[in-house]
């Protein structure tokens, strides 16, 4: 970065996440917002609708399977922070289950005085590891990233004296054995990447000093982050060991009985260990010996044939132009494929049966099932979640070679869908690709206030899915609800990312402004009546709408977002995302960053829409600063913004149910204000 480029920022003071100044900035733009957007009697009803479907008690009660148990964390207006509670699957299946609680999160807040924010927890599963009860369980501060991790006692259910213990941290920890496991953390210099994640695997002794533990595997500070995962289903110790180099490439070394075996695949592959396989899922064309695998195809082997040298691959999966993997999932001797058919599900569950993989193919229609756990571990129980925009979830439980999935629960509706009908659409993009995207709303009212939503990065699909926040806050009260899937995103499998990666970026830009030209010109709305939302890399494309594209839109709602490319390898995690983006110190790259970075293209005497941008202060994934920046820069410029910065959240941008159900009702108060006044 040049020192020009650096004078000409002058809000880098922004940037100081609990600078004084910069607090004394964040708490009078809240006051601001909070006070044109909260007096209204609508904003108080969006509020308290959006805080009783969230802390609902007729909820579906989402478990895990963790030894003989189910586990759920629940949280509702008397746990606002949570429940972790368990029960059997046969207790699990009555009308009211009887909970165990495991662990009380406001309880334990309240007596230590801490701000905990549930973040996860790695149990020490089953298989050969059978009698062993413990869990690292991981506590945030407000909801950050970084967390605090501490092992508990699921027998005694207490925090175990003397336990494996890590401060606060962005740490990745995996089970070895009850008195051992693989940690990564920041144990001083040069133990962290310059992403600020571990570059370090240690193999941490119960009762020894973490920073005295034997490094296992070490990566380089530019990697993104080196970590270690256990793997339960082997007998005898067995663990993969993931080095990062960008976001989407990392060397795979299989840690067997103390050798550690660099895995002959390649960097861009996914790969999984299970029992006798190894899975690989390829993301480019890979040719092996005579065969040439797509882009997109998932092949498995026999592991031990393959490290001595085997390359005899079975394919289990190969795209087509309209179907592509989402993801698998193991039970214990089976897999469960996720297909998108259309940015449509579809399930295959393959058995390997007599030397072959038997096939059972499950549909759904115009929604998404996903596999939410498999018993992978001890046998082949799977649950299955599924939704659409305007059915509530529904869990079923199956059997891997059993009867078709039976029936668990049963969510309930929390919007009237009476009218409401999702179609899908496809618009077509500046080079003639054809872009999908569903609408949710009723097609007798003709053009009224929609709300268009979209990501576009990493490869990451964005499915039909019942939503009971969009459903109360927006479609209830008569909005026309979008979700477009353009380039950027997985949809279409791992060419439909790369067609919009670095200096391509911009394709993802074209089919969203396609979309919403669609809208319009199909008479579902208005220029004037189109609004957007969209969080993190969503945000950086809500951004580069309202500086490139500011004449499609009524109004725009931009959640923690990246918006200052030209730093954002700089800030917090911002350097592990180059790979999506580009290096802005690489001048190549920054040729064509700087054509959308929004925070560079802000211009004077363009009507650009009203904009509502939000984020949060404890966000140490996306950094603050970027919103806290673009608001000033908007405003130096005279544009019409709103800024909200809730102090807790992480990158989820709240910490709890009231948080979350206030921030929304700020947008849609917004939004209904903006699009419908």
């Amino acid at each position: 970065m040049t020192d020009t480029i650096t004078a000409e920022d002058a809000n880098l003071w922004l940037e100081e996440v609990d600078g004084a100044d910069a607090m004394a900035w964040v708490r009078d733009r809240n006051a601001e917002t909070v006070a044109a957007l909260t007096g209204e009697a609508r904003f108080a009803e969006l509020r308290d609708e959006i805080r009783t479907v969230l802390d609902a008690d007729d909820r579906i009660p989402t478990i895990a399977w963790h030894g003989e148990r189910v586990y759920n964390l629940w949280k509702d207006a008397s746990h606002p922070r949570g429940l972790l509670r368990r029960t059997t699957l046969e207790d699990y299946r009555a009308a009211e289950p009887a909970w165990e609680t495991v662990l009380d999160l406001d309880a334990l807040a309240a007596a230590e005085d801490e701000n905990w924010v549930w973040q996860g927890a790695t149990y020490l599963r089953r298989g050969p590891l059978a009698g062993d009860h413990r869990a690292l369980i991981s506590l945030s501060r407000g909801g950050a990233d970084a967390a605090v991790v501490r092992e508990f006692d699921l027998d005694e259910l207490r925090f175990v004296p003397d336990g494996f213990t890590l401060p606060e941290a962005k740490s990745d920890v995996s089970w070895i054995t009850i008195d051992e496991i693989f940690v990564g953390t920041d144990t001083g210099p040069g133990t962290m990447t310059s992403s600020g994640y571990p570059r370090q695997v240690r193999r941490w002794r119960r009762g020894t000093p973490v920073h005295e533990a034997p490094v296992v595997f070490e990566g380089t500070a530019d990697d993104v982050s080196v970590r270690a995962s256990s793997d339960p289903s082997a007998a005898g110790e067995r663990a993969l060991i993931r080095r990062s180099l960008d976001f989407f490439h990392a060397e795979r070394h299989l840690l067997a009985d103390g050798t550690l075996t660099k895995l002959d695949v390649p960097d861009d592959a996914g790969v999984d260990v299970h029992r006798d396989w190894l899975l690989i899922r390829v993301r480019t064309d890979w040719t092996v010996g005579d065969a040439t695998h797509p882009a997109g195809s998932l092949l498995i082997v026999d592991l031990a044939a393959f490290l001595a040298g085997s390359r005899e691959l079975t394919t289990l999966f190969t795209p087509d132009p309209h179907t592509s993997l989402s993801y698998s999932d193991w039970t214990r001797d089976g897999l469960i494929l996720v297909l998108l058919a259309d940015v449509q599900s579809r399930l295959e569950l393959l058995r390997h049966v007599d030397g072959g993989w038997q096939r059972t193919v499950l549909g759904a229609e115009l929604g998404q099932t996903d596999v939410w756990d498999t018993n992978a571990d001890t046998d082949e129980q799977y649950l299955l979640l599924s939704s659409s925009f305007t059915l509530p979830p529904t869990l079923r439980h199956g059997v891997l070679g059993g009867d078709p999935p039976t029936m668990l629960k049963q969510g309930p509706s929390y919007f009237p869908t009476d009218g409401l009908t999702t179609r899908q659409f496809f618009a077509t993009s500046a080079d003639g690709t054809q872009v999908p995207y569903f609408v949710v709303g009723d097609p007798a009212a003709g053009p009224g206030p929609t709300l268009l939503s979209g990501y576009g990065g990493f490869e990451v699909s964005r499915v039909p899915s019942y939503n009971s926040i969009i459903g109360r806050g927006w479609l209830a009260r008569g909005g026309t609800y979008v979700v477009a899937n353009i380039r950027g995103g997985g949809e279409y499998g791992p060419q439909w990312h790369r067609s919009a990666l670095r200096e391509k970026r911009p394709r993802a830009y074209e089919d969203f402004s396609a979309v919403a030209a669609d809208l319009v010109e199909r008479g579902i709305t208005t220029r004037a009546q189109l609004g957007i939302e969209g969080g993190s890399n969503g945000g950086l494309l809500m951004g580069v709408m309202l500086t490139r594209y500011p004449d499609l839109f009524g109004a725009i709602v931009c959640a923690v977002p990246l918006l200052d490319m030209r730093r954002y390898h700089l800030l917090l995690a911002g350097a592990s995302w180059m790979a999506e983006y580009g290096d802005p110190d690489d001048a190549d790259d920054w040729a064509y960053l700087r054509l959308f970075s929004p925070y560079q293209n802000v211009r004077t005497g363009v009507p650009y829409p009203p904009t509502l941008i939000t984020t949060s202060t404890r966000d140490d994934r996306v950094h603050p600063g970027h919103a806290r920046k673009m608001v000033a820069r908007l405003r130096e410029h005279g544009h019409d913004v709103s800024y909200y910065e809730n102090i807790e959240g992480g990158h989820g941008g709240a910490a709890d149910n009231a948080q979350l159900a206030f921030k929304w009702a700020l947008a849609f108060e917004f939004l209904w204000r903006t699009l419908a006044p």
